[in-house]
């Protein structure tokens, strides 16, 4: 069944522009979505990745290459035709092996052929699309810390078993869970771009429109995709018009000015905030097709950058959430 349509997603509206965002300028390093189970986390992510425009990629390419050039050697691709592909979602399960997530050694080819081949995990699958972790804060160490390392480069590298092998691995990040049952580690929690926190509708309206509308979509789901595909596709065109427009969008010095004192103020831990803030306050001028970056764009864009990046209880939600609005009510009046 197609992906329920982003635009048919009802409320969580800072959910939604932060995945906007990442589809717009993937360099902002993910999202990390915290709350309540059945808020339509992973409806959201699906919902994107099938609103965007489809990869073009080698056809027999497990990395999801876009040019013959860029395959890796270990893949001894043979079919080097040019394919579309929906952008790539991928699950990463709670408990999933190392080797699942890597790659590692073809043991079918080993036995049956004798040959010391390299089955790709699910970092390559991923390459160019999104890597989804439903409770992440229940991840395992050791596929954190190969995380870690991966978000960094952008690169896999496997080096057992005899095998030596790299392939690009660059995606964003979507993680979800709920805060109450474990802390994401620090390291981690860095790597995020922007965090938004997600609950279930408190009102009798919006949670009747919600049943409605999935409703529709399981028993008509003809009509109701009929009814939301031109919605979805001003968006996609909305989107592409933003990355196109990106690298063309003026920054101020003011505005270099008005991002650091803003992490200054908030005590945000290095520079990482600062260069998120910026890239993510860009990326939204970008979708409102504006031709330069304002004070407006950074109060919207702070609170999702910096709200996981504060030194004190940066998952609290009583507390970060208000200490964010307070410092941009100061140092950005």
């Amino acid at each position: 069944m197609t992906p329920f349509p982003f635009a048919a997603i009802v409320g969580q509206d800072e959910m939604k522009t932060a995945m906007v965002l990442t589809a717009i300028d993937p360099k902002i390093g993910g999202v990390l979505v915290f709350g309540d189970r059945g808020t339509g986390k992973s409806t959201a992510v699906r919902a994107l990745a099938a609103l965007l425009p489809p990869i073009r990629a080698v056809a027999g390419c497990p990395c999801n290459s876009a040019t013959p050039e860029d395959c890796p050697d270990w893949a001894q691709v043979t079919d080097t035709s040019m394919v579309d592909r929906p952008t790539p979602v991928v699950d990463l399960p709670l408990g999933v092996s190392e080797d699942r997530v890597t790659g590692a050694l073809d043991i079918e080819r080993a036995l049956t052929r004798g040959e010391k081949a390299f089955e790709a995990g699910l970092l390559a699958r991923a390459n160019r699309g999104y890597l989804y972790i439903d409770e992440v804060n229940l991840l395992e160490d050791h596929i954190v810390d190969l995380l870690l390392d991966v978000a960094q480069s952008g690169e896999n590298v496997v080096e057992r078993e005899g095998l030596s092998i790299r392939h690009p691995a660059r995606f964003v990040l979507v993680g979800s869970g709920n805060p109450e049952e474990g802390e994401l580690r620090p390291q981690l929690l860095d790597r995020f771009g922007l965090s938004v926190e997600v609950k279930s509708p408190n009102d009798i309206d919006t949670r009747i429109e919600v049943i409605r509308r999935r409703d529709a979509y399981e028993n008509d789901h003809a009509a109701f995709m009929d009814q939301w595909q031109p919605e979805d596709a001003a968006l996609r065109d909305r989107i592409l018009t933003a990355r196109a427009a990106l690298p063309e969008l003026k920054t101020s010095n003011v505005v270099l000015h008005d991002v650091a004192s803003v992490c200054l103020a908030l005590g945000s831990d290095g520079l990482r905030g600062e260069l998120t803030l910026l890239r993510a306050a860009r990326a939204l001028a970008a979708y409102d097709g504006a031709p330069d970056v304002t004070r407006d764009h950074i109060r919207a864009a702070a609170p999702m950058a910096l709200r996981h990046r504060l030194r004190r209880d940066p998952l609290d939600d009583a507390g970060s959430t208000a200490r964010v609005a307070r410092q941009l009510a100061e140092v950005l009046p």
